[in-house]
């Protein structure tokens, strides 16, 4: 094909950078974000235990947060089909993100704290179905797997720096929030000027991917897809979405885990930040590596995650620092897990004209469990340990016997139908 006037050699047909260009430098825009808002969530137990909130305060804001940023996402998934708009979705959750974290610095009251940090995650619900949507269309030439782990690898860079440089701040400052949460609007502001240039750069990403025959039933015009479209996605769609919901409502939130960290008095709260960023490491090389097996062998990867999952609270809520450790390195192994493969596995399961209102039930579905998951975690943390962890082995027994029904009644061995790899 002749390249056309202006495009630079090597660009792709949707705009002006290869595919794998796009995934990278989507990569750097979450990239920053992340430095702003897990920078926050790095310290967020803490923070909120400094201004008067209990464990189960801690549980049901951080759980609620997450609630947000996931349920809300059936209504931005639906709109984004609707408008094809994806890019102004992106762009206005990424504006209230970067928005509300450095307010949070600002604030001495412990309700309006609260109302931010749900605030932020808000921002992530209005920003991530077209966000995902968009990615996917890239990733539909790079490998699904391999696209979404690349750019989930780059977004947990920002997850490493923005803990550390909290944690900095914290330390130079004797444990005052407030500069640590104000220094992230700088990143914050890249991140924004980032992603409306690679707006421009690449104006309609769904090029990206080959025109295929449309599923029955496949939505291709931009109406708002009422009750009953949205309950036409595919059956094996529904079910993976059940899996999701039982792993995350037995998966603690790092809120609760970090207020037990700080008030059994294992860690310092300037620790706290650090330990995160080391989760944040151990995401990026789970992401990579769950990725490429995605490609390879398909779904059946993802029996790792409720395995794995079980094992968090019984070590993460020890009163050992050690083994206290080694649960939060789990637990960021699993966010990887969540963040990459579990997203991969919709883009296969949904075509093209459906697939921001799948990511939006997705994440409502998962939301939903979050925040049962947070008040779950910080009830039971306050009344019971040991109930805790035989709770949540038995919520990921109960998802494990879901996945393998799933996998060999409807997925076959390896991997779903209409994988595009």
């Amino acid at each position: 094909m002749a390249q056309g006037p202006g495009r630079p050699a090597g660009a792709g047909p949707a705009g002006r950078l290869s595919a794998w260009r796009f995934v990278v430098w989507f990569g750097a825009v979450a990239m920053l974000a992340d430095v702003v808002y897990e920078g926050a969530r790095s310290i967020t137990g803490p923070f909120l235990a400094h201004l008067g909130a209990s464990a189960l305060v801690v549980g049901v804001v951080t759980g609620a947060g997450e609630a947000a940023a996931l349920v809300l996402r059936l209504v931005s998934g639906p709109l984004a089909d609707r408008t094809g708009r994806f890019w102004a979705w992106a762009i206005a959750g990424y504006g209230l993100t970067v928005v509300s974290v450095p307010l949070l610095g600002l604030t001495s009251v412990l309700w309006v704290a609260c109302a931010l940090i749900v605030a932020e995650r808000v921002g992530k619900a209005v920003r991530q179905p077209a966000k995902d949507t968009l990615l996917s269309h890239a990733a539909a030439v790079t490998g699904r797997g391999r696209g979404f782990a690349v750019h989930e690898a780059l977004d947990q860079a920002g997850a490493l720096v923005g803990p550390l440089a909290v944690a900095g701040v914290l330390a130079a400052t004797g444990d005052d929030y407030g500069p640590a949460l104000l220094v992230l609007a700088v990143p914050g502001a890249l991140a924004l000027a980032l992603v409306v240039w690679l707006r421009v750069q690449v104006p309609r990403p769904v090029r990206y991917e080959r025109a295929t025959p449309a599923e029955p039933g496949e939505r291709t015009s931009r109406r708002v897809p009422g009750a009953t479209e949205v309950a036409r996605l595919p059956v094996r769609f529904w079910a993976y979405a059940g899996f999701a919901g039982l792993t995350m409502t037995g998966f603690a939130t790092f809120g609760v885990l970090s207020f037990h960290l700080v008030s059994a008095g294992l860690l310092p709260a300037a620790a706290v930040p650090v330990l995160y960023a080391a989760a944040m490491v151990v995401d990026a090389l789970a992401a990579v590596a769950t990725g490429w097996a995605y490609d390879r062998y398909g779904a059946v990867v993802l029996v790792v995650l409720p395995v794995v999952a079980a094992l968090v609270p019984a070590l993460a809520f020890s009163a050992t620092v050690g083994m206290a450790v080694a649960g939060v390195v789990l637990w960021g192994a699993l966010l990887g897990v969540q963040e990459s493969t579990l997203k991969a596995t919709v883009a296969d399961l949904v075509g093209p004209g459906r697939r921001a209102t799948a990511y939006g039930v997705f994440g409502a579905v998962v939301g939903v469990a979050a925040a049962a998951g947070g008040a779950l975690a910080g009830g039971l943390y306050e009344t019971s340990v040991p109930l805790l962890v035989a709770v949540t082995g038995a919520l990921q027994l109960v998802a494990l016997g879901v996945l393998v029904t799933i996998v060999r009644g409807r997925w076959g061995p390896h991997r779903p139908p209409g994988a595009t790899r």
